[in-house]
């Protein structure tokens, strides 16, 4: 399935949420969105942007290949995290995107994989990693979308949602390679757009039940090549920002 093809949300729908949230959680939303817009402006005073900061020093870029090379990992926090593209066709006005994980050294105690029938347990713990959200990224090197995959598409041990959404408070990047302002700002944008993602995740677990029911017939459906993007919204951390300031305020 392309990314054009996917089922799409409007910023507005989960906007509504903000309601919802308490002042302490929109105030930590807003301070992330905040510090994102700040390492804009700091890398743009250099000529620089975040996608640029990821490329850099890595030569030639190649369609499907891991940005920067062998990954980031921070041993800490156990997040991790790479950048590559696919092919423009698939992915019109993308640049490319980057894939966020949690590894099982930083899952909250008492989670579990999903009960899959071919799931096999790994020898360590370690070795256990899940997808968190996908962002994808414009030729300018800002973001323009928030999305969801398939487990096939990054070979991840499958989650719930719920137990997902609660591995997000743990995505925290503290490393200096290959960029403390991109790895600052991802764990910043995972902050601002938590409702978003968490509403993804959800979306995510029901396209794969839905297309299970459409699709009878397949006997894995967390490997079938046709369901790749599971959900997805398009963001503005601008409007994002303008939203909480005007929701603090009143």
């Amino acid at each position: 399935m392309l990314l054009s093809e996917a089922t799409e949300r409007s910023e507005g729908a989960t906007a509504d949420r903000l309601e919802e949230l308490p002042r302490e959680m929109l105030q930590a939303m807003l301070e992330a969105g905040r510090q994102a817009l700040d390492w804009r402006r700091i890398l743009a005073k250099s000529g620089d942007n975040l996608v640029g900061e990821v490329l850099k020093h890595e030569g030639p870029f190649y369609v499907l290949d891991h940005y920067p090379k062998g990954d980031v990992f921070d041993p800490k926090s156990h997040a991790q995290w790479y950048y590559h593209a696919h092919d423009k066709k698939d992915r019109p006005g993308e640049h490319g995107h980057f894939h966020t994980f949690m590894r099982g050294g930083g899952m909250p105690e008492g989670i579990a994989p999903a009960p899959l029938p071919d799931f096999a347990p790994k020898a360590a713990k370690h070795d256990l990693v899940c997808h968190l959200i996908a962002i994808s990224m414009d030729r300018a090197g800002w973001p323009i979308a928030l999305f969801t995959t398939n487990r096939w598409v990054t070979g991840e041990t499958w989650y719930a949602a719920r137990d997902v959404s609660a591995m997000l408070d743990g995505f925290e990047v503290r490393v200096s390679k290959p960029s403390w302002p991109v790895n600052r700002w991802l764990t910043q944008m995972l902050v601002l757009f938590r409702p978003q993602i968490e509403a993804l995740l959800q979306e995510r677990d029901a396209r794969v039940r839905a297309w299970q029911r459409e699709h009878p017939e397949v006997e894995n459906i967390y490997e079938d090549r046709r369901l790749e993007v599971t959900s997805q919204t398009p963001i503005s951390v601008e409007e994002r920002v303008e939203l909480l300031e005007r929701r603090l305020a009143r």
